[in-house]
């Protein structure tokens, strides 16, 4: 059936076809959305002969309600805050220093272990391809594209092989470029175009971005 992908490598290749005018430019990085969108971004670096790296994004979402958004906090040490939540917060400022203060935590170790004290990459002035393996209702892209934009990128290109059409078509309107491979009429989530939709595990994370790093970039370009 079209639309279903065998995985998240496929999707990736998929993916990559979409893309071919950024093939082996030297401006251009892809980050992948831990943790499975890095799967699929990797492809899409190997396919297009393009440096990969990881954009860990945490959401900060309000204590009892963590499905509502304060903001986000993201790789570069980028933090963005949805004011519309927090002026309606009581005590705004002490909840927000402790969930920061905790999902900072988890977004640092998380930096740490994919990659292996390697330094995030400076980002300034590069046109960045950010890829996950799906939209359903962009919240964790649409965070880490506005903390993309505090860090002085040229262009936010989102890229996912399947999306809701209402997400892929608000986000259209906030990112330089939208790349959603498949919009089906019918979602009602990632998971259902992918006949292999295991967690991701950040070991495979970690080993993705090793060997894309060890993997010379001209021997990457297909």
């Amino acid at each position: 059936m079209e639309g279903i992908f065998p995985n998240r490598a496929e999707a990736g290749r998929r993916l990559a076809e979409r893309l071919s005018a950024y093939r082996g430019r030297d401006d251009t990085i892809v980050l992948g959305l831990p943790r499975g969108g890095v799967p699929v971004a990797y492809e899409v670096a190997r396919q297009l002969g393009l440096p990969l790296d990881v954009f860990v994004v945490r959401k900060l979402g309000v204590p009892g309600y963590e499905e509502l958004a304060m903001g986000a906090i993201a790789s570069g040490n980028v933090s963005v805050l949805n004011e519309e939540v927090v002026s309606a917060l009581p005590e705004a400022e002490e909840i927000l220093e402790m969930v920061i203060s905790r999902e900072k935590v988890e977004l640092q170790r998380r930096e740490t272990r994919y990659r292996q004290d390697r330094p995030a990459p400076d980002l300034r002035g590069r046109v960045v391809i950010l890829v996950d393996d799906g939209l359903a209702t962009g919240a964790t892209m649409r965070a880490a594209a506005a903390a993309l934009r505090k860090q002085s990128v040229a262009k936010i290109v989102v890229a996912v092989p399947v999306g809701a059409p209402e997400t892929c078509q608000e986000l259209d309107s906030e990112v330089d470029e939208m790349i959603c491979a498949f919009m089906p009429e019918f979602f009602h989530g990632v998971g259902q175009f992918y006949e292999d939709f295991s967690q991701t595990t950040d070991e495979e994370v970690r080993e993705l971005l090793a060997k894309a790093k060890d993997e010379p970039l001209s021997e990457r370009v297909i």
